[in-house]
């Protein structure tokens, strides 16, 4: 499908970012912009193209909001009509859906995303996402200070860099939700590892929304116009798996490496040209099938889903046509109707003819509230 993506504010920029960095080529990147009212934040940015950024907001002084969430809104207010233009160039109109990417605690990210996904759904039929990344519980914990010396009382604790984080995601995720078709939250918390920091953290952490992003949006579209998949997965399929009313949805996606099949040629390694399919073991392809969709399902997903049950559920099979068998594909959605308890499973296929993995993504939408995000919007309770 073609997507049309917008990083806003720092945190939303540097995935975009990554984003072109790693699939900037791929067809399903329809558009990309990244926009922010720090100056350095976007100078800093190295894979989006200087005329896709975007500073605005003047009031700002080129600089960041330092989490005001009002005033990020009085400028997102301000300002929708005009960042809605400068993607003109882009063909907006022909995106088949869009997707603000955007950390949800901060301040001009956070307080720009809800106007522009009100202009983009004024302006275009398509569909319109947010993807959010939840504030650490750090990012917003108080420190104990000391009365006196208005200090931390252990020399190794710090103030909080963002003490409004968690309030500001709760009310941006109540602001987007009413304005997008769908919310995918990203709980960084959830994907720190022991002992790790969400500074120390932030480019892997990148890495992996910008990763499922592209596994998503970028599964129906292929290089190769000889890879027909046998269910072809369109825009359609992605509206109707996470509906239109601004409920949570959540990503799962898994992958394993699989050996090149070996040629259909009598003289073994397809020097004459055979037209005959490559061979893939049978059993071999059942089992890697299997247990992808299994790791995708039961994985880590961007946001936890409670009990892994859902409402509705999306899953896409890729990776080389040999071992894309239909059979096991047919019995791994069956099975995941079971671990879901989905009444409404979509699936679709996604050949690679130059792939060296089977890969399975695991869509759900419409899924109980996961503790973390029960816990940011107690904030404002």
């Amino acid at each position: 499908m073609r997507l049309h993506v917008i990083g806003l504010g720092g945190a939303g920029g540097r995935i975009v970012d990554r984003l072109a960095a790693d699939h900037g080529s791929d067809r399903f990147l329809q558009g990309i912009n990244a926009f922010d009212t720090d100056a350095a934040a976007l100078d800093a940015l190295r894979s989006i193209d200087e005329s896709r950024r975007y500073r605005f907001g003047d009031a700002a002084d080129g600089s960041g909001l330092d989490g005001d969430l009002h005033a990020a809104r009085r400028l997102g207010d301000a300002h929708a009509s005009e960042l809605g233009r400068v993607m003109d160039d882009e063909n907006p109109s022909i995106a088949e859906a869009f997707a603000l990417v955007v950390g949800l605690g901060g301040g001009a990210g956070a307080g720009a995303a809800p106007a522009l996904a009100e202009e983009l759904s004024r302006l275009y039929d398509a569909p319109v996402y947010a993807v959010g990344l939840l504030p650490t519980p750090a990012e917003s914990a108080a420190s104990e200070v000391d009365p006196v010396r208005g200090s931390a009382t252990d020399p190794g604790e710090r103030e909080p860099d963002s003490p409004l984080a968690e309030k500001n995601a709760a009310r941006t995720l109540d602001a987007l939700s009413d304005r997008c078709a769908a919310v995918f939250p990203f709980d960084n918390d959830a994907w720190l590892r022991p002992g790790e920091n969400l500074p120390d953290a932030r480019d892997r952490l990148n890495g992996v929304v910008a990763e499922r992003v592209a596994a998503l949006f970028g599964a129906g579209e292929s290089d190769d116009e000889t890879s027909t998949p046998q269910q072809v997965l369109d825009a359609s399929d992605v509206a109707r798996a996470v509906g239109d009313d601004g409920e949570i949805a959540a990503l799962g996606h898994a992958t394993q490496a699989v050996d090149a099949p070996e040629s259909g040629s009598r003289f073994g390694l397809g020097l004459f040209g055979s037209d005959e399919p490559a061979e893939v073991d049978t059993s071999a392809a059942v089992s890697a099938i299997e247990t992808t969709i299994r790791k995708a399902a039961r994985g880590k997903s961007t946001v936890e889903v409670p009990d892994g049950r859902a409402d509705r559920t999306l899953l896409v099979v890729g990776g080389p046509a040999a071992w894309l068998n239909r059979q096991a594909i047919a019995d791994g959605r069956r099975w995941l109707a079971e671990e879901t308890g989905s009444d409404a499973i979509l699936s679709g296929d996604a050949p690679q003819p130059d792939a060296e993995a089977v890969f399975a993504v695991v869509l759900r939408s419409g899924i109980d509230e996961p503790a973390r995000l029960r816990e940011i919007r107690e904030s404002i309770a």
